[in-house]
């Protein structure tokens, strides 16, 4: 298993021999305005370049859309990624409007879902705590993570846009990953609070999953993203969770 960190929560996971490509978010720095209504929103997205050439991010064999928020999904990337190339999404909401974009091949995910020997699990997540989602539900939206599983690979849960609750738990405890991929970077929405995990959540899952290793990902790009790598770094080695996660930056590659 490779995780190539791309960019905010831009992904090459390579599995079984099969490259998929997440949530891609292409644009150049500073091409959108930051989000309306979040921390530092004068803030100007993303906040950083592109460090992988773009032929690598589009040398895969299936895309993997963990939801359809600009960050995880832009402009940019409707109008550079391949229409033939099989595209896996939540539900089949979504799948209508990606292939309303001229995608061909759109798949929802379901409770095992292969793809060339792979097996993708869809689960559960919540963009923000339950007081977030009384106040803007609509907004926050559905989202999913995805387990991947193959015949002589570790088991990889990529949590997606996600807080530490129950459904978390739940997931670390059914499918117990050796590798999870978390959302790090504490986006924050003034008044709803946390939207993804910052460093007591990410303390919670390694308390939860010991063994696991844990990526850190989603830092760095977007305005609302309040939580640094060095300040995530310097808060695991208080929490001597050092040998057990990892931060890595744009274009690094971890293999597991």
């Amino acid at each position: 298993m490779k995780i190539h960190q791309i960019r905010n929560a831009t992904l090459i996971v390579t599995y079984a021999k099969k490259r998929f490509l997440v949530d891609p978010y292409l644009a150049d720095k500073d091409a959108y305005p930051g989000f309306e209504g979040t921390l530092n929103s004068e803030i100007r997205n993303p906040r950083v370049a592109l460090s992988t050439p773009m032929e690598k991010i589009l040398d895969f064999d299936a895309l993997i859309l963990t939801h359809l928020h600009p960050d995880h999904f832009d402009e940019a990337a409707i109008k550079l990624l391949p229409r033939d190339k099989p595209a896996f999404v939540q539900d089949y909401s979504d799948a209508e409007l990606i292939k309303a974009l001229g995608f061909t091949d759109v798949r929802p995910l379901g409770i095992e879902t292969t793809f060339e020997g792979v097996t993708l699990s869809r689960t559960r997540g919540q963009h923000g705590s339950e007081q977030a989602y009384v106040y803007a539900a609509e907004l926050l939206g559905n989202v999913m993570g995805v387990v991947f599983r193959a015949e002589g690979e570790n088991t990889l849960y990529l949590a997606g846009d996600t807080v530490w609750n129950q459904m978390v738990a739940t997931n670390l405890e059914m499918f117990k990953p050796d590798v999870i991929v978390l959302a790090a970077g504490d986006a924050q929405v003034p008044g709803l609070g946390s939207i993804i995990m910052g460093t007591d959540d990410v303390k919670t899952v390694h308390d939860a999953a010991p063994t696991a290793q844990i990526v850190a990902s989603h830092m760095e790009t977007v305005n609302h993203c309040a939580l640094s790598r060095a300040d995530l770094q310097a808060f695991a080695e208080v929490n001597g969770m050092t040998d057990h996660l990892w931060i890595p930056a744009d274009n690094d590659v971890l293999e597991f």
